[in-house]
């Protein structure tokens, strides 16, 4: 989700899945996405929320993401 609350100014919210509860790359992810997304232009707040409802499966995938990994 992307708010812009003033003209120029942007709040990027964000809600992922990992495909495991338990995976420990969880908080890393979490961090380096922060951060990578706090450096666009405008972006002046960003938060990460970790779900996990609906649970992950292959079937979020997207169709290139399914090819490229050789899931098709």
């Amino acid at each position: 989700e992307v708010e812009e609350p003033d003209a120029g100014t942007l709040r990027v919210a964000i809600q992922m899945t990992l495909t495991a509860p338990g995976c420990g790359m969880g908080q890393v992810l979490k961090d380096d996405i922060e951060r990578k997304v706090g450096r666009l232009p405008n972006v002046v707040e960003t938060d990460v929320e970790l779900v996990f409802d609906p649970p992950w499966s292959m079937e979020r995938m997207s169709e290139g993401a399914r090819l490229e990994l050789g899931f098709e």
